[in-house]
C-alpha cells in the first residue's frame, strides 16, 4: 500500500505505537470481551494511559491537544485488528460524548468530565435513541422539566453503546414538548444519579464486545449547570457533530474493507482446491481486484474527507456520502470475501465471519443509509434551483 499522505510522520510514529498496544493488551483479551458482552473496565484505563482515548482533547484538559488524524489512526488499528466492538465503544467515548463536552460545554463542564475521560476514569456514552426515535431525533420522548435549580428527568432509552459501563451521558430530552425540533436540550447526567436504572445488556448479531443497553430515568434529578449548551439549543448542536460522527463511521469502514481483502488474498494463496489454490482460479482474483479498486476509490475519497475536517471544511453533505459509499462497501466487501472462505467462513473463530456479523450495523449506526441518501438528494435537487 502506498503511503497515505494525509498521515505525517508523527501520525506514522503513533501509529505504530497504537498497534503495539492492540497486539499486547486487547487482541489477547478479545474472545473473553466477545463472550462478556463487554470490554473489561481495566482496559479503559490502560488505554487512557497509553493515549488512546480522546486524542484531541485540549491540553488545558489533560488531553494530548492532538488534531483529529489521531482519533482516526485509533480507529483505523482496531479495525485492522478485527476488534470492532472495542473500535465502536472507543468511538461513542471519544468521537462523540467527549466531543459534546468538548465543543459545548461549559469550563466547569470541560474541567471535571474531560481530563476523566481522557485518562479512562469516566467512560461516555450517548444516550439519544428511543423505542418510538431513531434517525428522527425529534420523535423522542423523554422529558426534562425544569424545577427550581433543577431538571427531572423521565424516560428511557434504547439500544445505547457503552450503557452497562458508562460513567457519564449525554441524554437528549424534550424540554418544551410544543416546539419540535427546537424543544430539545442535552444534558450531562451521571450513571450514579438516583433514578437512573440501566436495563438489560441487548443480545446483538453483531459487535458482541461492544455493551448495548436499555436505560430508564425514573425522575432523576439533576443541577440546572448539567444543561448542555442552551435549553431548546440540542438539535443544532447535534447537527454539527454529525458530519464527524460519519466521518468516522466512513474511516472504519474502508479499514474493515481494506482488511478483508487481505485476510482473503492470503487465505486463498493457500487454500488448495481442484489442484489449484483458490487464488489461482480467474473468478477470484477477478472479483478480489473489483473490490479492491472500489476500495481504493472509497479510500481516496474518505482521507478527502477527513482533511476537509481538518480545516473544518467537511459539510453534512459529503460525510454522508463518505458514510454511505464506505459503510455500503463494508458490507459487500465481507460478504464477497466470505464466499472465497467456504465453510470456514462461517465459523466465528476466522475473523472474516466476525467482520460479516459486525458490518451490517454500519448502515444504521449514526444514520440510516436511507437517511443519508435522502440528504445527498435533497441537495442534489436543491443546487439545481
Amino acid at each position: 500500500m502506498k503511503p497515505r499522505r494525509i498521515f505525517s510522520q508523527d501520525h506514522e510514529m503513533f501509529r505504530d505505537s497504537v498497534r503495539r498496544f492492540v497486539e499486547t493488551e486487547m487482541t489477547p483479551h478479545f474472545i473473553r470481551w466477545e463472550e462478556n458482552g463487554l470490554l473489561d473496565r481495566e482496559i479503559w484505563y490502560k488505554a487512557g494511559k497509553a493515549g488512546l482515548l480522546c486524542c484531541d482533547t485540549p491540553l488545558a484538559y489533560g488531553g494530548a491537544g492532538a488534531d483529529y488524524l489521531y482519533n482516526c489512526v485509533v480507529l483505523e488499528e482496531l479495525s485492522y485488528a478485527g476488534l470492532a466492538g472495542a473500535c465502536s465503544s472507543f468511538l461513542v467515548h471519544s468521537d462523540m460524548a467527549a466531543t459534546y463536552i468538548a465543543s459545548f460545554g461549559t469550563e466547569e463542564q470541560r474541567q471535571h468530565w474531560l481530563p476523566k475521560m481522557v485518562s479512562g476514569a469516566a467512560v461516555g456514552a450517548v444516550a439519544m435513541t428511543e423505542p418510538s426515535a431513531g434517525s428522527d431525533l425529534k420523535a423522542i420522548r423523554t422529558k426534562a422539566v425544569r424545577e427550581g435549580e433543577d431538571y427531572v428527568i423521565s424516560g428511557s432509552k434504547i439500544y445505547i453503546s457503552n450503557g452497562q459501563t458508562c460513567d457519564v451521558m449525554i441524554v437528549a430530552c424534550k424540554t418544551d414538548p410544543s416546539a419540535g425540533a427546537r424543544g430539545m436540550s442535552l444534558f450531562i447526567v451521571e450513571a450514579d444519579r438516583q433514578g437512573f436504572r440501566r436495563g438489560r445488556k441487548l443480545r446483538k448479531i453483531g459487535l458482541q464486545s461492544q455493551d448495548t443497553s436499555e436505560l430508564f430515568f425514573d425522575e432523576v434529578r439533576v443541577p440546572a449547570t448539567n444543561l448542555l449548551g442552551r435549553e431548546g439549543g440540542a438539535f443544532s448542536l447535534l447537527i454539527t457533530k454529525l458530519a464527524r460522527e460519519r466521518l468516522a463511521q466512513a474511516v472504519r469502514s474502508i479499514a474493515v474493507a481494506e482488511s478483508a481483502i487481505k485476510w482473503t488474498v492470503d487465505y486463498t494463496s493457500e487454500r488448495k482446491a481442484f489442484g489449484q489454490t483458490i487464488g489461482d482460479f480467474q473468478n477470484t482474483r477477478f472479483k478480489l481486484a473489483e473490490l479492491a479498486t472500489q476500495t481504493s476509490a472509497g479510500r481516496a475519497f474518505v482521507d478527502q474527507c477527513m482533511a476537509d475536517y481538518l480545516v473544518d471544511e467537511l459539510d453534512a453533505v459529503d460525510a454522508a456520502k463518505a458514510k454511505l459509499y464506505a459503510t455500503d462497501l463494508h458490507c459487500k466487501v465481507v460478504d464477497e470475501c466470505l464466499q472465497f472462505f467456504g465453510g470456514y467462513g462461517y465459523m466465528l473463530e476466522y475473523p472474516i465471519a466476525r467482520a460479516y456479523t459486525d458490518a451490517r450495523i454500519t448502515r444504521i449506526a449514526g444514520g440510516a443509509a436511507e437517511v443519508m441518501k435522502q440528504i445527498i438528494s435533497k441537495d442534489l435537487f436543491e443546487r439545481r434551483r
